[in-house]
């Protein structure tokens, strides 16, 4: 993803360990959209924790339709953090999805944040 003129670095406070924009100061509060949806951070959370799903797999899982699931698995895949392989079984396709290096690496950033906001959260 490219990132905008508006994109700032995020830093750890050394004290609270709270993610801190690098420029103002404050506490930052911007996630990565992407995954910070409930659909495709199912997705994503549901790859992580085995190796590859199938459309079959996650549909059920996630209690998602199949118009639901396929669009976004395809904003995951188009960002890169999921990869999809389409086969067939005699006439019956099927459709895998796997995660990628840096959708695991993003998923870790995104839960670290998140960890980091609860602590936060919790001493104020």
């Amino acid at each position: 993803m490219a990132r905008t003129n508006a994109a700032r670095r995020l830093t750890l406070d050394a004290r609270s360990k709270v993610p801190v924009d690098s420029k103002s100061g404050e506490i930052a509060t911007n996630l990565d959209r992407l995954l910070h949806d409930r659909m495709r951070l199912g997705i994503v959370s549901a790859l992580a924790a085995g190796d590859e799903r199938s459309f079959t797999d996650l549909k059920e899982a996630l209690h998602a339709t199949d118009g639901n699931l396929s669009v976004h698995a395809r904003k995951l895949e188009e960002a890169g953090y999921v990869a999809c392989n389409k086969t067939f079984a005699g006439r019956t396709p099927r459709t895998d999805y796997r995660l990628t290096a840096s959708g695991r690496r993003a998923f870790e950033k995104y839960l670290d944040h998140m960890d980091a906001l609860i602590k936060a959260a919790r001493r104020v």
